[in-house]
């Protein structure tokens, strides 16, 4: 469609699956919680479930770099695994021992954190779960004013 983009991963090993299945575009090692762009550069962010691994405490600031390095007017979607309880640590998974964690959050509570990062909340949508999905899904549009 004639729109640039690129990927960011913190996984190295999702960067190389990410590469080898779309070898036509540009994905990096990086991090959405300290964005290495320079401001207002972005149209758009797309996170599909990531958010659920940043803790609470670090959303705001995660937030406030979307709206640093969107342009006016561009948008960010967020969609996430909905939830009211303080979300799962797990510390083995397939046989090899992790830390991964998930925080799981009402819609309203993430729409809340874009607002306070200056982002204006267009539209927030909640999906039941799907097959074999134990967890309602939730989709926030937010769009950076100007």
């Amino acid at each position: 469609m004639g729109v640039q983009t690129f990927g960011i991963d913190l996984s190295p090993a999702m960067v190389a699956l990410a590469r080898e299945a779309h070898p036509a575009v540009r994905f990096h090692r990086g991090s959405m919680t300290s964005l290495d762009l320079p401001d207002e550069t972005l149209g758009g962010i797309l996170a599909l479930y990531s958010i659920i691994h940043i803790p609470d405490d670090h959303l705001p600031a995660t937030f406030a770099g979307f709206h640093r390095v969107l342009v006016p007017g561009g948008h960010v979607l967020l969609s996430f695994q909905k939830g009211e309880s303080p979300g799962l640590h797990l510390t083995e998974r397939f046989g090899h021992e992790i830390d991964l964690r998930y925080y799981w959050r009402p819609a309203y509570a993430v729409g809340d954190m874009l607002a306070k990062a200056g982002l204006d909340v267009a539209a927030t949508l909640i999906r039941e779960p799907l097959g074999p999905e134990k967890m309602p899904r939730a989709f926030v549009l937010a769009r950076k004013p100007g």
